[in-house]
């Protein structure tokens, strides 16, 4: 499927990576080809999704930008460069549950896709080798002063939590798109997974995050908020991180503090008293991580648009902190450049108004054109929040986005580990 999609201009894989915990993952899609499009500007936003879609009656595949929001005039530009938001109407959708392929296309007949589509190989080669120089915008001095400087704004009453990320970039990268996401799959199989095109800018996410689902009236929100490292090698070690985890009083005030700010967001659109807490701090184990995970869960009235209800929960709190914002405007602050893509979200809309959308983290983005990459991470800040710990913490979270690129080709990262 990966192998026959390349050929298009525009396509959205959603992959499951065979999860199931909790709550049902991605389903694993494939939708390419554009019968139309819609490219959105920051201004207006949802007004002109909802347009679009009202117009546009059928599935829907696409995303959303983490909000340029109160940005320094002096900032510096992100260097990828997704629209704000894009949204398609797919020419062929390919839906697989297990063995079983289905293949939806208005225009071409399905059987002659599937033939041209079996015909591909399994296998994906790697066609030219990555090079990169990899930076950061902060050096390690750097990004603890300003962990500083915001657990001084939460001791002042400023916010609670704030989520803060740095930046990794090359700006003068070679990559193969299809070969690194799917090593990326390999090294880190997630639940929320992620390959998306729009012409020259790509997005390889390797995300364990949903940001919110939809199915009939029932509305699921599972934000992840703590974090400890796996040692796959050994045991006792990778049990005592999760058991820190598990009982981490810190980990608990950050995920409490979103479940709260979530139920808030879902309690301004879901009916009265239906918002409640299915799990508190569930933990849950990724191939480079321990997470924990809590689900949300509430009702909206069948006739709500989904519009309606992203833009009432949009963008996540796990992304953001509390008071959202505020919080925004201290991340305008104290990041260099504009998220982008980063810490958005990435989707579908069933023609039933039912959808499931991301949080796009463990994310490499690439823009063909410019030659440029990106790849971001953080964490939450607490007031009790250890400034070289959550520096540590950040790298983790890039490590199999790093693993990958320098597995793949010629890449200096001496820079920033």
């Amino acid at each position: 499927m990966l192998n026959w999609s390349a050929r298009f201009n525009i396509f959205c894989f959603l992959d499951n990576n065979n999860y199931s915990f909790g709550e049902p993952s991605f389903e694993c899609m494939l939708a390419v080809g554009a019968e139309n499009f819609i490219s959105l500007e920051t201004e207006n936003i949802f007004y002109s999704l909802k347009r679009f879609a009202e117009e546009n009656p059928g599935w829907l595949f696409g995303h959303l930008n983490y909000p340029a929001f109160g940005l320094k005039e002096d900032a510096e530009e992100d260097n990828i460069g997704f629209a704000a938001g894009f949204f398609f109407v797919p020419e062929i959708i390919l839906q697989l549950k297990g063995n079983e392929l289905t293949i939806e296309s208005g225009k071409i007949d399905p059987n002659e896709i599937y033939s041209v589509v079996s015909q591909q190989s399994s296998i994906i080669e790697h066609q030219f080798p990555t090079s990169a120089d990899i930076k950061s915008r902060y050096s390690k001095d750097e990004y603890i002063t300003i962990i500083e400087k915001l657990r001084k704004h939460i001791k002042r009453g400023d916010c609670y939590e704030i989520n803060f990320c740095q930046d990794f970039y090359s700006a003068n990268a070679t990559i193969d798109p299809l070969f690194l996401y799917y090593k990326l799959a390999a090294i880190s199989p997630n639940p929320f997974a992620a390959f998306y095109k729009i012409n020259d800018k790509y997005c390889m996410c390797a995300s364990p995050e949903r940001f919110l689902k939809r199915s009939g009236n029932k509305l699921i929100s599972q934000p992840i908020k703590g974090t400890s490292k796996r040692d796959l090698i050994n045991n006792d070690i990778d049990a005592a991180n999760k058991n820190y985890l598990l009982n981490s009083q810190k980990e608990k005030s950050e995920n409490v503090m979103i479940v709260d700010l979530v139920r808030n967001d879902m309690s301004r659109i879901c009916t009265e008293g239906s918002v409640l807490v299915k799990e508190l701090f569930g933990i849950y184990s990724f191939p480079q991580v321990h997470q924990m995970i809590s689900t949300i869960e509430g009702e909206v009235e069948e006739e709500m648009h989904w519009c309606d209800i992203i833009k009432a929960c949009f963008p996540m709190g796990s992304m953001t902190g509390a008071p959202k914002i505020k919080v925004m405007e201290l991340i305008s602050r104290y990041e260099t450049v504009p998220r982008g893509l980063f810490s958005g979200t990435i989707g579908y809309i069933r023609p039933d108004g039912d959808f499931d959308f991301n949080v796009i983290i463990r994310t490499l983005f690439y823009n063909e054109t410019k030659n440029t990459i990106s790849f971001k991470a953080g964490g939450g800040i607490t007031f009790y929040s250890n400034p070289e710990d959550e520096y540590n913490e950040s790298l983790v979270k890039a490590s199999a986005i790093m693993k990958i690129l320098a597995e793949t080709g010629k890449v200096d990262t001496a820079v920033i580990v």
